[in-house]
């Protein structure tokens, strides 16, 4: 059998599978916060609760009203992102103008009732979501054999992570809503709804973290606590990747999740906390993150 520096080159390629897996979401997640706080200035710590509400959302319309995976695909992030709208409006626009604390504050506040109330209603012992039928097997690459959904889930990350990109930096709605953060009185002299931009905005972005709870769902068992077990990693890609910045969050979110994957392989000890000290050593050399800039 083939080795690397001792390791069977088929565990190494299954544990960078994994890791890429890990970073999918990790890069989705990420991209969501950077967008809500480059373009909303809001530390939106809601962010796994919301993540957890779109997987259940999948649960729900599959066990209750029979809507499949690729429906929850579509109504999950809409209904999720209809819940943001209500927030957006009547709990972080009183807050705009204040301390970034008291928005990590609400929105931190936010995610344990929605979480409690989770935990009282399902337990936390998790609800199992099936892979699609169009999805289901492998496909055998020579020195790895590849689930048909995990490949799905990361080209389709890939995709979303891109078309979000060229959305936000290379459309002239991403023009406006940059140009609404720095002077949206401004924008709004020229006849454009700024309250309607950032709403949907904050719906976009949590939006997508729905998106990979849905994505998420056939991977981990649903469970209330999916949310909370992933938002500090998260927060630590987006600090690494830069506060704000599209790219840092796509770029930090695979990366770091292939160097997790790579840790458990030639050093398992350490694969839980790999990301937390490539986050002090960014933030040693590079307080701004990679990709961010300085205020």
């Amino acid at each position: 059998m083939t080795t690397l520096f001792g390791i069977p080159l088929q565990a190494l390629f299954g544990q960078v599978l994994i890791g890429l897996i890990n970073g999918s979401f990790y890069a989705l997640l990420s991209l969501g916060l950077a967008i809500i706080f480059g373009l909303l200035n809001i530390i939106n710590f809601a962010h796994g609760a919301l993540y957890m509400l779109g997987a259940f959302a999948a649960w729900v319309l599959l066990n209750y009203l029979g809507v499949n995976y690729w429906g929850a695909l579509i109504l999950a992030p809409f209904i999720v992102g209809v819940l943001a709208v209500v927030m957006e409006q009547h709990m972080l626009r009183r807050i705009y103008k204040l301390d970034h604390i008291y928005g990590l504050l609400l929105t931190f506040g936010t995610a344990l009732l929605i979480e409690g109330v989770f935990r009282n209603q399902f337990g936390i012992s998790g609800l199992a979501y099936p892979i699609p039928d169009q999805l289901q097997g492998v496909q055998n690459l020579g020195f790895i054999f590849l689930p048909n959904y995990r490949a799905w889930v990361l080209v389709a990350s890939i995709v979303i992570c891109i078309a979000t990109w060229f959305l936000i930096e290379k459309t002239r709605l991403g023009s406006y809503l940059r140009a609404a953060t720095e002077n949206p009185k401004l924008v709004q002299a020229f006849g454009i709804n700024v309250p309607l931009m950032i709403t949907l905005t904050y719906a976009f972005g949590v939006g997508l973290a729905a998106l990979a709870g849905v994505m998420a769902a056939p991977i981990y068992q649903v469970s209330p606590v999916m949310g909370s077990n992933i938002i500090i990693i998260v927060f630590a890609v987006v600090v690494i990747g830069g506060m704000g910045s599209i790219v840092g969050a796509i770029v930090a979110g695979f990366g770091l999740g292939l160097i997790e994957g790579l840790t458990k392989v030639f050093y398992p000890e350490a694969s839980n906390t790999v990301i937390f000290v490539v986050m002090a050593i960014v933030l040693l050399f590079k307080p701004t993150g990679l990709f961010g800039r300085a205020a």
